[in-house]
């Protein structure tokens, strides 16, 4: 059994649509998880209700008013009435292929954190996610439109209760916590495993209208920079997964002791493919040149 908690920012507008698709989905999964849902923001304690969901609004947050990581995760560990736990951001509709991906890693080890690379995608239709007969339609709608993310956009995060109970004080919505999450794993010898073959994890496109105007760069802000400081040399993404689960099980990648090493080359790497690109395509220089 499954205990998903997430931190929704306030139900307004599009983000009120895209985050009532995600509660949607979420409280249709099978088995039925149970649902955490934190914070005060507009409309989350409404939302809680529709949903089935249990709504804690008192989340500790720093000097700007962001909530903290460590209290959230604290809390819900205290609070879940399940052995694994789920923190999911409150945009990423899971599918009804979600759960059996939980069941089969949380079966073959009591040390784990799961995750998985997004799908993002454009969704202009609410009405198609409210039947459970649609789900069908939803997901060949995502394959079809959608773009798989990068493997350091992490949104997803399911892991044995307790495991990861200390949390320095990140703030959250703030760059680099979810980078030191997944090193944490590594660090303490959990297993890491990409889930992104068998789960569909769906991103909902959004703009930053949430934001305050004026609002600084969340990722260059003073927030930004603690969030940095605090995970110090810390950082994994999805590459760096010890494990990869299948269709036929959970199995040992090898690939993620070269990533290390991967990752101090690439920007190497780039730079020479810039340089040597004209040596490499010379006649379609001169053929630009001589066009002009």
């Amino acid at each position: 059994m499954l205990t998903i908690f997430a931190l929704p920012k306030p139900f307004k507008g599009h983000f009120g649509i895209i985050q009532r698709n995600a509660l949607s989905q979420w409280s249709r999964l099978r088995p039925k998880p149970e649902i955490l849902l934190f914070g005060n923001e507009e409309g989350t304690a409404e939302a809680a209700r529709q949903f089935g969901a249990r709504h804690i609004p008192d989340v500790m947050c720093n000097e700007f008013g962001t909530p903290l990581l460590s209290d959230l995760f604290a809390k819900a560990n205290a609070l879940a009435t399940n052995n694994v736990l789920c923190y999911v951001n409150a945009d990423i509709m899971l599918m009804g292929d979600f759960m059996g991906a939980v069941a089969r890693v949380s079966s073959w080890s009591n040390r784990f954190l799961m995750v998985g690379r997004r799908t993002n995608v454009e969704l202009d239709e609410p009405a198609i996610y409210v039947l459970p007969e649609e789900e069908a339609r939803l997901e060949a709608l995502v394959l079809q439109r959608g773009v798989v993310g990068p493997p350091s956009a992490i949104d997803y995060f399911v892991f044995p209760r307790g495991s990861f109970s200390n949390f320095p004080p990140f703030a959250i919505g703030r760059p680099r916590w979810d980078n030191w999450f997944l090193w944490k794993a590594r660090k303490s010898h959990a297993a890491l495993v990409d889930a992104t073959e068998i789960v569909l994890a769906v991103h909902q496109n959004h703009d930053y209208s949430h934001l305050p105007p004026g609002s600084p760069d969340i990722m260059q802000c003073e927030e930004a920079i603690r969030n940095k400081a605090l995970a110090g040399r810390g950082f994994c993404t999805i590459e760096d997964a010890t494990h990869v689960l299948h269709t036929d099980g959970v199995k040992y990648n090898p690939r993620h002791i070269f990533v290390p090493a991967m990752r101090v080359a690439r920007p190497w790497w780039w730079d020479f493919l810039k340089i040597t690109r004209p040596l490499r395509h010379p006649l379609g220089i001169r053929q630009r040149k001589s066009a002009t």
